[in-house]
C-alpha cells in the first residue's frame, strides 16, 4: 500500500531558526533516495519554502499558500491554483480596513509571484516580517489600494495585536467564501490571520496530491491551526510535541519536538524504508 507522507514546515519540520537541521537533511534525503514518497504542505510561498529547505532533495510536488498553490519545483509546473475573485478581494480588504488592518497580499502577475503591501501603512509586525525578507524577489511595494489588489491573489496575511485581528476574524470566519486562520506566529509574539479562498486548504491539496501520485493512504505531521483540516483527511496524523494541545487531541500520536528532529526520527523508525 503506497503511502504519501506530508509534513508542515514551520514549527514541525523546521527548527526555530527556520531551517532544517543537518540530521533531518541527511536522514530525509536517505529515505527519499530509497523511494519514500515525502512532501510538505506550508503557508509559505515557493521561494520562502525552498530557502528554508536548502539541502533537501525535493522530488514531489508540494503545497504552498496553505493550499492555494500546488507546484512541482522539478518540472516548474503549477498543478493547481486557487485564487480570489475580484469582488472577493475587494470585500476582504474592506473588512480588514474597517478594523484598522492593512494586509500583505500574496499572489502573482503575468511575470512573477508577488508579495504586496501598501507603503506607509506597515505596523510593527509587518515591518519585522518584511525586514526578514529584504532580498526576496517577490517584494512589491505599492502606494494605493487599487495597486494592492492588482493581479491574481492567493491569500491575505495580517499581522498585529490579538484583539484587533480577532475583531475582523469574527466576521470573515463566518463567510463561506473564505478560509480564515487565526493563530500566534511561530517565531514572534505577533498574532497572524491568514485569509484564503474556501477551496484553498491543506486538506483539499493533500487529497489532490494523493490521487495525482497514485497513493492509497495519507500520513501527515503538524503543529498548529493551519494543519487542522489536513489532520481531518489523513489516515494517520502526528503532532510534534511542541504542537497546540487541542491538535494533539486530534492526532493519532505525538512525536518528538521540531527542535529534536521529531519528523525525521519518526520516519526513520516507522516509514518502512
Amino acid at each position: 500500500m503506497k503511502t504519501l507522507f506530508v509534513s508542515d514546515l514551520d514549527g514541525t519540520l523546521l527548527t526555530r531558526h527556520e531551517c532544517l537541521s543537518a540530521y533531518s537533511i541527511e536522514h530525509l534525503n536517505a529515505l527519499i533516495q530509497k523511494g519514500l514518497p515525502f512532501t510538505f504542505a506550508t503557508a509559505r510561498a515557493v521561494t520562502s519554502a525552498l530557502h528554508a529547505l536548502r539541502g533537501l532533495e525535493i522530488r514531489l510536488p508540494a503545497v504552498y499558500y496553505n493550499g492555494g498553490l500546488i507546484f512541482d519545483v522539478n518540472t516548474r509546473e503549477i498543478l493547481r491554483a486557487v485564487l480570489f475573485g475580484e469582488e472577493e478581494k475587494k470585500y476582504v480588504l474592506s473588512v480588514l480596513q474597517a478594523h484598522g488592518i492593512d494586509p500583505v497580499v500574496f499572489g502573482a502577475d503575468s511575470a512573477r509571484e508577488r508579495l504586496v503591501w501598501h507603503v506607509g501603512k506597515e505596523n510593527a509586525g509587518v515591518e519585522r516580517y518584511l525586514a526578514r525578507r529584504k532580498s526576496d524577489p517577490r517584494l512589491t511595494p505599492v502606494y494605493s489600494d487599487e495597486a494592492l489588489l492588482t493581479g491574481s491573489a492567493f491569500y491575505f496575511k495580517c499581522i498585529g495585536p490579538r484583539a484587533q485581528l480577532e475583531s475582523a476574524w469574527d466576521i470573515l470566519k463566518m463567510d463561506p467564501r473564505f478560509i480564515c486562520i487565526f493563530h500566534q506566529e511561530t517565531y514572534q509574539n505577533d498574532f497572524w490571520m491568514e485569509i484564503s479562498p474556501h477551496a484553498a486548504t491543506k486538506a483539499s491539496a493533500v487529497r489532490f496530491l494523493k490521487e495525482k501520485l497514485g497513493c492509497e493512504t495519507l500520513v501527515c505531521f503538524g503543529d498548529s491551526a493551519n494543519d487542522s483540516d489536513m489532520f481531518d483527511v489523513c489516515d494517520k496524523k502526528y503532532a510534534v510535541r511542541n504542537a497546540d494541545d487541542w491538535l494533539k487531541e486530534k492526532a493519532t500520536g505525538v512525536i518528538g519536538y521540531c527542535e529534536e528532529d521529531g519528523v525525521a526520527k519518526w520516519l526513520d523508525e516507522n516509514a518502512g524504508f
